[in-house]
């Protein structure tokens, strides 16, 4: 008789989530996937699937207790790019799974929590503090300059500022707010320095960083007083013992937070005094870190890991491993003036090149476009390969010259 195949739960069904799915469905597992909305992709390619909103815990247990009641099975609970610990917490101590206990998930989505259990643990972070009100935070910035204001509460850059002299603190302190599901906010040392993403894999003594990558702030200027990066690179101009530090600062940082058996993304600068962390998230990575920057570069699906320490295995070392020298990889967005889209020009065109591994637009046309606030907002993404890194700037911007975004004003329009 055949072995019933596990089943592991997947929290989201957006298609952040689609690679863990897909990549579960090829290790022999079955997966059950909850998302509000009845149309999201993933409860389409899952073996199961619900309507239920991710972030609602006493419906997301009545309905696994309900399942469970009828003779069906659960193993393991899981996500990738969904913020979203304290749930998968609470869903693997219900139902006694492995998972990251409560007092973890907590750390990992309070900024402000985070920063203070890293500061007692002697992790180098930048200074930081809470702010309660408007002169507090005028006081902050004539003290300290420049800052990052952000809620202590939400990912995808939603809510976060780069704060000067000369910025209208009151109405970003008043945005912020309104970003933060608790109301409060905190600031902290803005840093000067490269930047890089890390995703490490630990089983309590044992850890590894698969991913590692440098993240693009060339947009910057552009959309201050808001934080927008422009995707990553890899292979990271860091290597070395360079490298190896940013991987341990980050290994012992995610340890602080009581990471013990599962994944850790990483945010770190380069500071003349060498790498200072920025923030650590319980979960995989979303965008296309996991799915295709470290896959297409080193061969490493370090999504299988993580999905076997959701079953409470320990990790296959050897999978974590390169399988071929590193390829260069970047993925870069796309954002054209806000508007309603005209046209669409070009997209096959770049799909047509075999060096092109993705291209996904958000928008279709007669859409409107939203100016860009956060990660969540982006028109569109792109990934592209190559053999070198002159290459793959080349790639890149015929992408950008080849792809045309036409918008248009309502203004323009109505006239």
């Amino acid at each position: 008789m055949a072995r019933p195949r596990r089943t592991l739960l997947v929290l989201g069904g957006s298609s952040d989530q689609l690679f863990l799915i897909r990549t579960a469905q090829q290790m022999g597992l079955a997966v059950l996937c909850l998302d509000r909305d009845p149309e999201a992709p993933g409860l389409q390619e899952a073996d199961e699937a619900a309507a239920v909103s991710t972030r609602d815990v006493p419906a997301i247990l009545e309905f696994l207790e309900e399942r469970l009641a009828d003779g069906e099975s659960l193993h393991g609970v899981l996500t990738m790019g969904s913020d979203v610990p304290a749930v998968v917490a609470a869903v693997a101590e219900a139902f006694e799974l492995p998972g990251p206990t409560r007092a973890c998930a907590r750390l990992a989505t309070d900024k402000l929590a985070m920063k203070q259990r890293l500061r007692e643990c002697g992790i180098p972070i930048p200074w930081f503090a809470e702010v309660r009100g408007l002169g507090e935070l005028n006081a902050y910035l004539r003290e300290r300059g420049r800052l990052v204001l952000e809620p202590i509460d939400r990912s995808g850059s939603r809510g976060v500022f780069v704060l000067d002299g000369t910025c209208d603190a009151a109405r970003l302190l008043r945005e912020a707010r309104e970003q933060s599901f608790v109301g409060r906010v905190m600031v902290e040392e803005y840093l000067e320095g490269p930047r890089v993403s890390t995703e490490c894999v630990l089983w309590d003594e044992r850890a590894a960083t698969p991913g590692f990558a440098d993240r693009n702030h060339e947009l910057l200027e552009r959309f201050l007083p808001r934080v927008m990066e422009n995707g990553g690179l890899v292979p990271s101009r860091f290597a070395g013992a360079e490298r190896a530090a940013i991987e341990d600062v980050t290994v012992a940082a995610a340890r602080a937070l009581g990471i013990a058996r599962g994944t850790a993304q990483g945010a770190v600068v380069w500071t003349p005094a060498g790498p200072v962390v920025i923030e650590v998230a319980a979960r995989l990575s979303g965008g296309d870190f996991c799915e295709s920057l470290v896959p297409l570069s080193t061969g490493v699906n370090l999504v299988r890991a993580a999905v076997r320490i959701a079953l409470g295995e320990e990790p296959d070392w050897r999978e974590l491993e390169p399988t071929r020298p590193e390829r260069w990889v970047a993925n870069r967005y796309l954002f054209p003036t806000p508007g309603r889209l005209i046209a669409v020009e070009g997209a096959e065109k770049v799909r047509a090149q075999p060096w092109v591994k993705k291209l996904e637009l958000a928008y279709r046309p007669g859409d409107l476009v939203p100016p860009a606030t956060s990660h969540a907002s982006r028109f569109g993404v792109f990934v592209v390969v190559a053999d070198d890194a002159e290459a793959l700037a080349r790639r890149v911007e015929w992408v950008y010259r080849t792809l045309r975004l036409e918008t248009r004003s309502d203004a323009a329009l109505a006239a």
